[in-house]
């Protein structure tokens, strides 16, 4: 803001005789689209697009304009990877783990079941070279991406019954996002990938039994507990799950330096301001669905064993035959060690109390 004030006060001549190059008036005038995967119904996860778009205007000062289009605008929901990669538009924002059918390894870059935790996410990519592995893995789709949310721990989900025993999951419909339904299909069930904005009508005529989302904001607006009463949590496939902008690379690698940084600061901003949403609504929605008389359970035990089982050996098999997710999971294993070794600690022990006195 001050450069532009001085730019502006001392005019064009007084800047070039000084010799001092304006850098914004230097770039060119850009407009580019953001195609989402999320109805814009849902401010929080399709809004971080809207702050991210109005970030970058701010940062060039309105030199640099990006649309954003809510899912089925213009591509479907779970179009996005091959809107990007064909550069039908400059950028998506999306969900990594929605492509896992075209790679698996598409899922280390969101969450995979038991994985790491928001901020062992986060720190994972920004400090510990995820970023840099996923980024090469995109390549060979013509993506490079930016960080561009994260929703936190999510819930376990919706169930019109409840679930006792493992054996409750078997042949089970289950509307689950991304790569967790290969966990679900290994124990008995039948995951089903529907986007957000299907969820509901899914739900109500009975063509699935259960849908997972995000949590009790969005979940409350999306009106699931008015046809499945049971909502059980953690989600422990998404203990962290990162929401990404895809940009088509040749577009990227043709942006000045200052127009890249813009969008890398922006990313961030973006990126911390959609989980700073969600802590900050879930606590009353959570209560709101309590007053709807919402069961709210957790997970027996022998549920997470026999999950966390059965997602071991899915991995353990994928490390044999796909060589992207084998260099990209052990990596993020190894990462996710110490990172656990280090919440036992002062976090978990502070939360704990925490959660144990009156306030």
């Amino acid at each position: 803001m001050e450069r532009r004030s001085f730019v502006s006060g001392a005019g064009m001549a007084g800047i070039l005789a000084a010799g001092v190059a304006p850098a914004a008036h230097a770039q060119a005038t850009l407009r580019w689209r953001i195609a989402s995967s999320f109805p814009k119904s849902l401010d929080t996860i399709h809004g971080a697009a809207d702050v991210f778009a109005k970030k970058v205007g701010e940062l060039s000062g309105g030199k640099f304009q990006i649309s954003v289009h809510a899912a089925g605008e213009l591509m479907p929901a779970l179009g996005i990877v091959d809107g990007v990669q064909n550069g039908t538009v400059e950028m998506g924002h999306t969900v990594p783990y929605y492509y896992f059918g075209k790679n698996e390894a598409f899922a280390i870059g969101a969450a995979i079941p038991f994985g790491m935790n928001s901020r062992q996410t986060t720190a994972w990519m920004m400090h510990g070279g995820g970023r840099k592995l996923m980024n090469d893995f995109y390549a060979q789709y013509n993506i490079v991406s930016m960080a561009g949310g994260n929703t936190g721990a999510q819930m376990g989900g919706w169930f019109r019954k409840e679930v006792k025993t493992p054996a409750d999951i078997k042949g089970l419909k289950f509307r689950i996002g991304g790569f967790a339904g290969r966990v679900i299909e290994r124990m008995g069930g039948v995951p089903q990938n529907i986007p957000g904005g299907e969820i509901y009508q899914a739900l109500e005529k009975g063509t699935i039994d259960a849908a997972e989302w995000v949590g009790p904001y969005d979940d409350l607006k999306l009106g699931f507990f008015k046809v499945a009463p049971f909502y059980y949590y953690p989600g422990w496939w998404e203990g962290g799950p990162e929401v990404d902008f895809f940009l088509n690379k040749k577009a990227y690698d043709g942006l000045s330096a200052e127009y890249k940084a813009m969008l890398e600061a922006a990313s961030a901003y973006a990126h911390v301001d959609m989980q700073a949403k969600y802590d900050a609504l879930n606590p009353t929605a959570l209560k709101q669905l309590v007053a709807q008389k919402v069961k709210v359970v957790p997970f027996p035990q022998s549920v997470l064993d026999a999950s966390y089982k059965a997602a071991m050996a899915v991995y353990g098999e994928l490390g044999a035959k796909n060589p992207d997710w084998k260099r990209i999971y052990g990596a993020y294993r190894a990462f996710q060690k110490d990172q656990v070794l280090w919440f036992r600690f002062a976090e978990a022990r502070y939360d704990s109390f925490m959660q144990t006195v009156k306030l």
